[in-house]
């Protein structure tokens, strides 16, 4: 026996109402009422800074020949993009050619230098 009363038993509910009061559905031929509320479906399309595309088979395709030259834009940048890559790369490789001669000549001098020290006071002493 439940403790509140009866078991969950929601309420039905009332039924719909005609979606719509407009009757140019009954009044109007198919074809016309087709082209006139919009049931002829096309290819979606959309228009990127003058360029026209259109979805077909799950891929967006230019309508015209105009993406030929992005094309051929995105692969001159492409190409652009290698070789700065490339030449990037080599000047990292110089850098580092570059300090491995500076630590190797800051070394030379240091042990110059205490050279330089050890005689001055080996010189000293003699003196004496």
């Amino acid at each position: 026996m439940p403790l509140f009363g009866n078991t969950f038993s929601p309420k039905k509910t009332p039924p719909r109402k005609c979606a719509s009061y407009s009757n140019l559905h009954l009044t109007l031929d198919r074809s016309t009422r087709e082209t006139e509320l919009g049931l002829e479906y096309s290819t979606p399309t959309m228009n990127l800074t003058g360029q026209s595309l259109k979805f077909e088979n799950g891929q967006w395709v230019a309508e015209s020949g105009s993406f030929t030259d992005c094309r051929r834009e995105m692969q001159r940048l492409l190409k652009r993009n290698q070789q700065m890559q490339e030449e990037n790369n080599l000047l990292r490789l110089k850098v580092d050619i570059l300090l491995d001669m500076l630590s190797e000549v800051t070394a030379e001098v240091h042990l110059m230098e205490k050279e330089v020290e050890e005689l001055k006071s080996h010189s000293r002493r003699r003196k004496k």
